[in-house]
């Protein structure tokens, strides 16, 4: 019998986003933040879903044009997962080192796959085949999974768009019934303003799924668009927040619905 078992522990679904992975150092500041997850939450199950580091993926593509100017997608998709896949290894590492059991994952062996020949990325059509992953969450408290990146029946591996990692976590915490789905960024969820650029604009703490794909509409790219609609369609309610624990967030869900979310976070998520 395994250690442990996936059928009584919650999962909980973490994305990181590029802006946090800035550099080498931030890898061991992301894994202190999940031994301290960890901690709190002894019994708890992390699939952290990370982003390549800021700017790797652009610098990919820089390099790709070099050699040719129209470079065929596929080719393109695939230099692309190494930056996430280099991302996986790094924060895995990192964590191993504190000694907390974790294990990375690639594209393949993450689960999702979307429909023979279908280049859109719908994200009503991508499928996760958990098998995998839950035998690994079944051994490890924490799997490290890429984002941005699916993988077809020809194993073929296939980008999600720009902010792609949302969809994954998403789609990922949707497929797993995970207690809670949180995405983490460089600012502590949504503003009435860019707080880049507006020091006095205030925090937003919560938003319904219409008001967020509003704003995304709006030019808002906080969270990808089909990340939100993906999580509309299945009802799973979202964190924004960034990695400061005292920081203000933002909780995305359905208006005057019933949450999925365990009691302690909507309660939380709840508090004025």
């Amino acid at each position: 019998m395994s250690e442990f078992s996936t059928d009584c522990a919650p999962v909980t679904v973490i994305k990181i986003g590029g802006s946090i992975l800035r550099n080498a150092r931030a890898y061991g500041r992301v894994a202190d933040f999940f031994r301290n997850c960890h901690l709190a939450s002894p019994h708890e199950r992390l699939v952290v879903v990370v982003s390549a580091q800021e700017g790797a993926t652009d610098a990919l593509e820089r390099v790709a044009k070099k050699i040719v100017h129209n470079a065929n997608r596929a080719a393109l998709d695939l230099l692309w997962s190494t930056g996430e896949l280099r991302s996986v290894a790094f924060l895995t590492l990192h964590l191993q080192a504190l000694g907390i059991r974790a294990a990375g994952l690639n594209i393949h062996e993450a689960g999702l796959t979307p429909p023979e020949n279908d280049s859109s990325a719908d994200p009503g059509n991508i499928r996760l085949d958990a098998k995998r992953l839950r035998g690994v969450l079944a051994n490890h408290r924490v799997v490290v999974v890429p984002g941005f990146f699916s993988s077809n029946s020809a194993h073929t591996v296939v980008s999600l768009g720009r902010g792609g990692s949302d969809l994954t976590a998403v789609l990922l915490a949707s497929g797993l019934n995970a207690s809670r789905c949180e995405l983490i960024k460089d600012v502590p969820g949504y503003f009435t303003r860019d707080p880049h650029r507006d020091a006095s604009t205030l925090p937003v703490p919560s938003l319904t799924f219409e008001q967020a794909l509003q704003l995304a509409d709006d030019g808002c790219d906080l969270v990808q668009r089909k990340a939100i609609e993906a999580a509309a369609r299945c009802n799973l309610p979202l964190i924004i927040r960034s990695l400061d624990e005292n920081a203000p967030f933002t909780r995305v869900a359905e208006a005057e619905t019933e949450t999925r979310w365990s009691d302690s976070v909507a309660s939380i998520a709840a508090a004025p």
